[in-house]
């Protein structure tokens, strides 16, 4: 598996993997009426402002990552693909690479993804409740972790 930048042509496919999992995480969290497609949601939280990788797989974009100084905002890898490594490993590409604190926010309700994060080194630092980022006709309640190298 290689980690690298984000190019052009990937946005098909990290659209694909962001639609899928995307609606897998509000499924978890009972939100699936606040999915929005990755043509909407790319815009209306950021997402380019953000650094971002993909994980490729023998030619294949099977997952991505997008971050800045302080946080992981988007990690998402293709459902086919889920429990091999491939989410690890862009959390690694980060973390990795860096002696600072980084915060992710986990919807309530999606234990696959906190469970996730507090393997690969973070822990629960806080609960946050608001508006979903990007859709914010939707209430939410967030589980704050950090990478605990730094915590």
């Amino acid at each position: 598996m290689i980690i690298r930048k984000y190019l052009e042509k990937d946005w098909s496919r990290i659209c694909e993997i962001h639609d899928l999992a995307r609606l897998d995480e509000l499924r978890s969290a009972s939100l699936v009426d606040a999915f929005l497609p990755m043509e909407i949601a790319a815009e209306s939280e950021n997402l380019f402002e953000y650094d971002l990788f993909v994980a490729e797989y023998k030619g294949i974009v099977v997952g991505f990552i997008a971050y800045d100084e302080e946080e992981i905002a988007w990690l998402y890898v293709d459902l086919a693909l889920y429990r091999i490594g491939v989410g690890r490993a862009l959390v690694n590409t980060v973390t990795k690479a860096s002696s600072r604190t980084f915060t992710i926010e986990v919807l309530k309700g999606n234990t696959p993804a906190l469970e996730f994060y507090k393997s690969s080194g973070f822990t629960e630092v806080g609960v946050e409740s608001g508006v979903m980022p990007g859709n914010e006709k939707y209430e939410v309640t967030v589980q704050v972790l950090c990478n605990a190298i730094n915590a």
